[in-house]
């Protein structure tokens, strides 16, 4: 098989960093400190470019060394110490840090015993309704410990024990960073689920791992309404049997109902936190895949592997410290949320947003990240190339002078996004695209702080990340579209499913094309200079006369029209052999789709992809379906359109709009009347 022909690698970088910027960055000084102490390569002096590619080789190559030397330069405090630091490096199943105890709540809360920090923020919440005249609401440091220690001690109280599992139906604010940190203070397990999802969906997760206590809201606020969740918390009250205790929080001022307890009771004691000492692999949250065609999966992730993974993720390629504000617009069912409270762990202030993306206005994070001083401020490519339709100006419009970078992930951040925000918003701007995913919690490529941004590209694959395009014969390509696969093991990686007692479903998703080896479902191009190109879902790939290319670079192309708000492809392989291409498209207010605008489409796509990927038909929807963290839904309306019922092809809570799919059922019932025989 081969692969339709890649752009050419932007000789020019669109942004590099300047030699300050590089001596003074955290990766570099970690390369000199372990050169020192456990012999990795020292950089090479005016070649930031060679220095990270040695430091990279190094940390794959002497993989437990690096892992050692990470936990070493970070200060992770071991209750007990390690045997070894990884006993079996076999995927999956491989052991880290055996005989070690910690607690990732106790690092994530170190800053507060700095006297010079205790007072300052260690959270700024931020709500729609904030006004201009009222700043960002701050914990501070010791605040957060306080609050913590109350409540890790009424956990203790209500006979949670290491172990149980403790869910949050809670939006993004700061009862719900004490409650994970509490939930993991005591050794429990936490799961969470925003308060946008309906009842089934939240019950679809949570009744997987039985949660013993239920921290939820009464409702919450969004796009400048309210909405009330009364009900739905007492359906969840009602549906799962093993609660012990449900905690009301009233975000809308209502009284706690029958039997439920009040947050501020049990966070109001001046208590100093008792931290659990647990076993490395012992788990600390349980993650949750889309479960677009069926119930999610619950990825369960450990205490000692979240650590290292975030410590290094925020502390050497987001290059975040004390000093700096941390902002990523998120929810709690997205597991950006888990990775931004991790930024406690590296000392950071953390912004917590709770409300609409876009309300009152398309700038509305720009707003928020010049209101609270964010020094890096993530989002999703979505949000990028909406503000650029919109012609937003961020730089001109908002005071963005603490920004040092912007970093987006969700979908593969089009090149025109790249430009966009280099140009709108500054040129010494670091533009961080990353790409990872909720199954390892972190990120397999994307953000250092010390190499050029290439127009359209990841900077490079991450640290003690062995990422590899790999061929369907399982050899690795550089300059060509493969799989993405990583051939070592991660320490975030799942230590397992919930409920999956053989392991079996976690070997199907991950190992089962290249046994031993992860393989993550994207198409992925490694540039021979390490920049990492992200093609889309490899399991909805479109191959057309042998040459495959991913959805993304359709999208990417299609939605650089004015007219296109948004677009989806699906190719089907039609029982005859033939294949039809349809790309449904969402038009933007006051655009049609005539034949000009259609000739438009097509034109776009041969001359800049391949002109065997011109669509079959460009048909108009009213909307493009989207799973609950915004992500396009594309292989369940393949399965639509081949035929296969609604309530067989999706699971109806895992999706942002349901009635949308009904278009795409229709017409597979209308494409079968047609091509029955009269």
């Amino acid at each position: 098989m081969t692969t339709a022909s890649q752009p050419a690698p932007n000789p020019e970088p669109l942004w590099q960093p300047g030699p300050d910027r590089i001596a003074d960055a955290q990766v570099t000084r970690f390369q000199s400190w372990a050169a020192e102490r456990y012999g990795a390569p020292a950089g090479t002096p005016g070649d930031p470019a060679a220095s990270y590619a040695a430091l990279h080789r190094w940390s794959v190559d002497e993989l437990t060394t690096f892992w050692q030397a990470l936990a070493d330069w970070s200060g992770v405090r071991f209750g007990t110490p390690y045997d070894t630091v990884l006993a079996d490096p076999a995927m999956p199943g491989a052991r880290w840090f055996p005989g070690a105890t910690l607690n990732y709540a106790e690092h994530a809360l170190r800053a507060a015993e700095d006297p010079a920090r205790a007072a300052t923020p260690a959270l700024l919440h931020v709500t729609e309704e904030t006004g201009e005249d009222n700043a960002p609401e701050p914990v501070s440091w010791a605040e957060l410990r306080r609050r913590v220690g109350s409540l890790a001690a009424e956990l203790r109280r209500l006979g949670v024990r290491p172990g149980d599992r403790v869910s949050g139906y809670l939006p993004n604010i700061p009862h719900s960073v004490v409650a994970l940190l509490a939930t993991a203070a005591v050794g429990a397990v936490w799961t969470s689920c925003a308060p946008d999802f309906g009842a089934r969906s939240v019950l679809d997760r949570f009744e997987q791992v039985e949660p013993v206590i239920l921290f939820a809201v009464d409702g919450y606020r969004y796009g400048g309404k309210v909405h009330d969740r009364t009900e739905t918390v007492a359906e969840l009250r009602r549906e799962l049997p093993t609660l012990r205790a449900v905690v009301h929080i009233p975000l809308l001022g209502t009284p706690a109902p029958d039997g439920a307890l009040n947050w501020a009771d049990l966070t109001a004691a001046d208590t100093v936190p008792e931290f659990e000492q647990v076993p490395f692999d012992h788990p600390l949250w349980v993650l949750y895949s889309s479960g677009t065609t069926g119930l999610p999966k619950a990825i369960v992730q450990s205490q000692g592997g979240i650590l290292v993974e975030h410590l290094k993720q925020l502390a050497l390629h987001c290059d975040l410290g004390p000093d700096d504000r941390f902002f990523w617009y998120t929810s709690t069912g997205w597991m950006m949320w888990n990775f931004l409270v991790s930024g406690l762990l590296v000392g950071s202030t953390v912004v917590l947003y709770d409300g609409s993306p876009g309300y009152p206005d398309t700038a509305a994070q720009w707003r928020i990240a010049e209101r609270t001083g964010a020094t890096l401020f993530g989002t999703s490519a979505a949000y990028v190339m909406a503000c650029r339709k919109a012609d937003v100006h961020p730089g001109r419009d908002f005071d963005l002078s603490r920004v040092k970078c912007v970093a987006t992930t969700g979908s593969p951040l089009p090149p025109d996004g790249f430009r966009w925000l280099h140009d709108a918003v500054g040129e010494d701007l670091w533009i961080a695209s990353v790409s990872g995913g909720t199954d390892v919690c972190s990120c397999f490529a994307g953000a250092v702080p010390t190499l050029p941004v290439h127009i359209g590209e990841l900077q490079a694959a991450c640290l003690g990340t062995d990422l590899q395009a790999w061929d369907p014969n399982g050899k690795p390509v550089i300059g060509e579209v493969g799989e993405l696969v990583v051939t070592n093991p991660m320490p975030s990686m799942p230590i397992r499913f919930w409920n999956d007692p053989d392991g079996d479903r976690y070997r199907e998703s991950y190992f089962e094309m290249f046994p031993g080896v992860w393989r993550h479902g994207d198409w992925i191009t490694i540039s021979s200079r390490g920049t990492v190109v992200i093609h889309g879902r490899s399991d909805s790939t479109l191959t057309r006369q042998g040459v495959r290319m991913g959805s993304a670079d359709i999208y990417e192309a299609v939605e650089r029209l004015p007219e296109i708000r948004e677009s989806l492809v699906i190719g089907l392989e039609l029982p005859d052999g033939g294949y039809w291409m349809p790309l449904f498209v969402h038009l933007a207010e006051g655009a049609a789709l005539d034949d000009a605008l259609r000739a438009g489409i097509k034109r776009i796509i041969r001359e800049q992809l391949s002109p065997r990927h011109v669509p079959d038909e460009v048909i108009e929807v009213p909307g493009i379906p989207h799973t609950l963290t915004g992500k396009r839904i594309e292989v369940p309306v393949k399965r639509l359109l081949q035929g296969t019922p609604l309530a067989k092809a999706v699971n109806p809570g895992s999706v942002d709009n349901i009635e949308l799919l009904h278009f795409y059922e229709a017409l597979a019932r209308e494409r079968k009347t047609q091509d029955r025989p009269a």
